[in-house]
């Protein structure tokens, strides 16, 4: 009986902790009070409240990650081939979210520093500092990760994997984002 009880009780908590986002659907709604969107405008960064339903109108690849080196790092193949795929920036954009509230404690301003270079680096680039977890805890997804998000230009989900993807999976990424944003024919 024991055995049983224990398997079920795994199997919930799995299913609980389990992402919500449902391929072909929009991202549940979420939003960020605290910090925000990263403005870059003359020459100085500020922030704004940002939430999900801002996520139409471009294909995107949402990358969500805990306020870590690790779990930036679970997708750093993928982050540099999409710099080096020069997409067309008035079509598509990637939105990059970051939790600092899952950070090692004490780092979270070197989280947002780093962040602020990015944007500054990267001003057509959606930069979002959630840092009280608002978008992770909405989304159900896994604390200290990483996940990836491809959304089609109505905000519909069309790709999403939490934790480091493969090789294969960059290569269905950057070929499903070609796809999306290939002239439709009238």
């Amino acid at each position: 009986m024991k055995p049983v009880l224990f398997a079920l009780l795994t199997i919930v908590a799995a299913s609980a902790s389990a992402s919500n986002i449902a391929i072909n659907q929009r991202v549940p709604a979420a939003g960020v009070a605290v910090q925000g969107e990263l403005i870059w405008q003359q020459q100085q960064i500020s922030a704004r409240p940002w939430n999900s339903a801002q996520l139409g109108g471009k294909v995107r690849v949402l990358l969500h990650m805990a306020g870590r080196i690790s779990a930036k790092d679970q997708n750093a193949a993928l982050i540099d081939a999409l710099s080096k795929a020069n997409l067309p920036h008035d079509r598509y954009q990637t939105t990059t979210i970051v939790n600092t509230d899952d950070a090692i404690p004490g780092s979270a301003v070197f989280v947002r520093a780093s962040l602020k270079s990015a944007k500054e680096a990267s001003p057509w680039s959606q930069f979002i500092v959630d840092a009280n977890g608002a978008v992770r805890r909405a989304w159900q997804l896994k604390a200290g990760g990483s996940a990836v998000i491809v959304l089609d230009s109505e905000g519909r989900v069309r790709f999403a994997r939490e934790g480091a993807l493969t090789p294969a999976e960059n290569q269905q990424v950057l070929a499903l984002l070609k796809s999306l944003l290939e002239p439709q024919a009238s």
